[in-house]
């Protein structure tokens, strides 16, 4: 054989081989596809912004949030918990009255746009068969989270009324200890409330989340809130947006012990997909390169970043004032920002569902699901907004899980555990 008959033949088997890689890509592609039209998608945390739930700017549109219709529709995404969030602040009456009536709006605005703006595109589910019936339906499905029980303030009839306009999960803490439980915030300086776990008020509300039907989220108190929660409640508990501790040494993440202890609990803990819950170091790296593009470019525009520690101290209505501004200064230095993300190997799909992998291995199939976190800090490369949804998908299918498998991580899991709740509640 002769050189150019050499390099002929060389061609002709690289084409080959480049042909093989693409039938087999085409052919998982397919079947993810398949598979991402078949099963019910949840997402049980995005946070909302109240401003974008008003008759002249909601969900109908495509906003510059990360969730919204459209981006549901396009991604595939069937299920999104909207979060009832309110920050953190003091611990007393006039405070926790302030937090109600935040809470209260923010319920508010996700009914109306699930019964005045969008009745006919999406729907409030209350039940799992109210998320299969709406589903099948062709609307888009509403459900309601509580991230921090502050608001309840210490009324625990507070419950059942958050109970009755939809709330079907809530966080016993946030960022800061509360009246209920000590954060994950107190591990860094081991500083306390109530030695590493619940007050007595947080214990009591426990066992009346378990009487309400409520699921207790686990995913910001500390470990020893967790630890006692787990030993109080008589139902399954959920982390609703937290990774895997060993592979992600942060505070808001799961250890093996208690992934351990949440699958004999029966429960489920939500990966989530959070860059700085999935990889710190690649994480870290990026967000330098992007700050000091954000610092030249704010200084320029006469806006000053500032730390989370001095916005978590604002009202909620200032935080939301704030956030639109440093959106609108992102979007406008989006071009920089590109150019940073060039140089740097971002967080993405893979390393989240290295976190799937790594729980489903630790406590089976049964007790792992998925989150975003959109709105709220979340996102990744592949999955940055609700549009992306099928990518997750795309991804499990590449590492050969099942469509029973798939089905269960991506809701069946979750609704599973949200039936058992309430019928511990009937019961009890």
């Amino acid at each position: 054989m002769n050189k150019d008959s050499l390099s002929l033949f060389v061609l002709i088997v690289m084409a080959n081989i480049l042909s093989s890689q693409n039938q087999v890509e085409d052919i998982t592609y397919n079947k993810a596809k398949l598979i991402h039209e078949k099963v019910i998608t949840i997402d049980t945390h995005d946070d909302i912004n109240i401003a974008n739930f008003t008759k002249e700017r909601n969900y109908t549109q495509n906003l510059s949030s990360q969730v919204n219709l459209p981006k549901m529709i396009k991604g595939g995404l069937d299920v999104a918990w909207f979060v009832v969030y309110t920050g953190q602040k003091s611990l007393d009456e006039q405070a926790y009255s302030k937090a109600y009536n935040n809470a209260i709006k923010s319920f508010n605005a996700i009914h109306r746009l699930t019964e005045e703006y969008a009745p006919s595109q999406i729907e409030l589910a209350l039940t799992s068969n109210d998320v299969i019936r709406i589903n099948a339906s062709g609307k888009k499905v509403a459900m309601i989270g509580v991230e921090n029980a502050y608001p309840i303030g210490i009324d625990l009839k507070n419950i059942e009324k958050f109970y009755k306009l939809g709330a079907r999960y809530i966080s016993l803490s946030h960022q800061g200890h509360s009246q209920f439980s000590d954060s994950n915030t107190g591990e860094k300086e081991n500083i306390w409330l109530y030695n590493n776990g619940l007050s007595d008020l947080g214990k009591q509300a426990v066992k009346e989340m378990n009487r309400v039907g409520v699921m207790i989220d686990v995913s910001h108190p500390s470990k020893g809130a967790f630890n006692e929660m787990i030993k109080l409640t008589k139902a399954p508990i959920i982390a609703s947006h937290s990774s895997a501790r060993a592979l992600c040494d942060h505070s808001r993440n799961l250890d093996d012990e208690q992934l351990l202890m949440l699958k004999e609990n029966g429960g489920v803990v939500q990966a989530v997909a959070f860059a700085g819950y999935l990889n710190i170091e690649k994480n870290a790296a990026y967000k330098k390169a992007q700050n000091e593009v954000l610092k030249k470019f704010a200084l320029e525009n006469n806006f000053k970043i500032l730390p989370w520690k001095i916005r978590k101290t604002w009202t909620s209505e200032t935080q939301n004032d704030y956030q639109i501004e440093l959106n609108k200064l992102k979007h406008d230095v989006k071009p920089q920002l590109i150019k940073a993300k060039q140089k740097y190997s971002l967080v993405n799909v893979s390393d989240f569902v290295d976190h799937i992998d790594y729980m489903v291995k630790l406590i089976g199939i049964d007790h792992v699901g998925i989150s975003s976190d959109f709105d709220g800090g979340g996102g990744i490369e592949g999955w940055n907004d609700a549009s992306e949804t099928f990518n997750v998908t795309l991804e499990l299918v590449k590492r050969g899980y099942t469509e029973d498998s798939i089905a269960k991580l991506w809701g069946l899991n979750l609704l599973r555990v949200l039936d058992e709740v309430q019928r511990i509640a009937k019961v009890n």
